[in-house]
């Protein structure tokens, strides 16, 4: 097999990715900035490369032997200057297909967003016929913008110069473009700051009984890479990747409190809860706060949409399906942070 190179390696989904692969026996490099936490992937039987996504020259040089590439760096946080989203998201993504074609690798797989398509209150189920439509409108959106908008922006144009980058060079390259991932190994997509919180003491948070959310779990996320992997079509392709259906939000979160032995918090009323997210979203802005607020627009606004994404393409394409069912996934992930004393 190729030796498969991965980026953002040390990551959250990027970390999965690397056992997913392993546990198939294919020899993983993982591109490694020299600064980066490797807990993630340490003792793991793979070699290491240092380099940036930022920096071209390193990445020609760490890329070198290998003959297919993950790239699952990103930037992915919902607070921020949008150089800092744009540099990486945008930059960096064109760098790695700039490495790939000096070092004649034709077989790319790139981590994408469901969030190009829009995140906005829909009851349509989205597909990747669907328009770009990254840009949610917030309120005042346009005297402060939001850091969600700057990632969901970024991730877009990535999606939009990777695939004409790879058209022109002939390369094969899908575009994976997962629902909201969570599982092991992650602390700042939502899940568990929601835990932690609730440990904390908070009694009431934002959220509805009727909304669906479209979630899946990071072993099965990571298996999706592999399936395209084996299965890579020819040509360019964007294929979103998560669970058969979205579930009640509501549910998902009070199985996460179910597991966790937390007591279920109340629910407010948008309208309770958006006022105050502005103005705390507002105070860190003006006093230009380096760590985004417990609450923003963004963050109410996910607890009451309607968000679904159809993943058929997945099936027929890579023959990916998700496997684990919500209820065990979200179990094992609370067991994780219990082992690991993070509850």
């Amino acid at each position: 097999m190729d030796k498969v190179m991965i980026t953002g390696a040390t990551g959250f989904i990027g970390s999965h990715i690397v056992r997913e692969f392993l546990r198939h026996d294919v020899p993983v490099g993982c591109l490694v900035r020299k600064q980066s936490d490797t807990t993630n992937i340490d003792g793991l039987d793979l070699e290491i490369r240092y380099g940036d996504i930022r920096d071209l020259s390193s990445l020609e040089k760490a890329f070198t032997g290998y003959g297919a590439v993950i790239h699952a760096a990103a930037f992915v946080r919902d607070w921020g200057e949008y150089a800092l989203f744009r540099d990486i998201n945008i930059g960096g993504t064109l760098n790695v297909l700039a490495a790939c074609l000096a070092n004649n690798i034709r077989k790319v797989i790139m981590t994408g967003s469901c969030a190009s398509y829009g995140e906005e209150n829909s009851q349509t189920v989205k597909t990747e016929s669907d328009p770009f439509n990254p840009h949610y409108p917030y309120f005042l959106d346009g005297l402060f913008p939001s850091g969600m908008n700057h990632y969901r922006d970024t991730k877009a144009l990535a999606t939009r110069e990777a695939a004409a980058f790879a058209r022109k060079g002939g390369m094969n390259l899908t575009i994976l473009e997962p629902v909201w991932v969570f599982g092991e190994r992650e602390y700042s997509t939502g899940f568990f700051e929601y835990l932690t919180s609730i440990r904390e003491g908070l009694f009431a948070v934002p959220g509805s009984r009727i909304n669906r959310f479209h979630v899946i779990y990071a072993p099965d996320c990571a298996r999706a890479y592999w399936c395209a992997y084996n299965n890579q079509p020819p040509g360019v392709h964007r294929i979103l990747v998560g669970n058969r259906k979205a579930e009640k939000m509501n549910r998902i979160f009070s199985t996460f409190v179910k597991y966790a032995g937390f007591k279920s918090p109340l629910l407010l009323p948008k309208w309770a809860a958006y006022p105050v997210a502005l103005a705390i979203e507002l105070f860190h802005i003006v006093f230009k706060r380096e760590n985004p607020p417990f609450l923003s627009r963004a963050r109410v606004n996910m607890f009451y949409d309607n968000i679904e994404y159809s993943v058929k393409k997945a099936e027929d394409l890579l023959g990916f399906r998700a496997e684990i069912p919500l209820e065990k996934a979200i179990a094992k992930t609370v067991s994780w942070y219990k082992r690991n004393d993070f509850l």
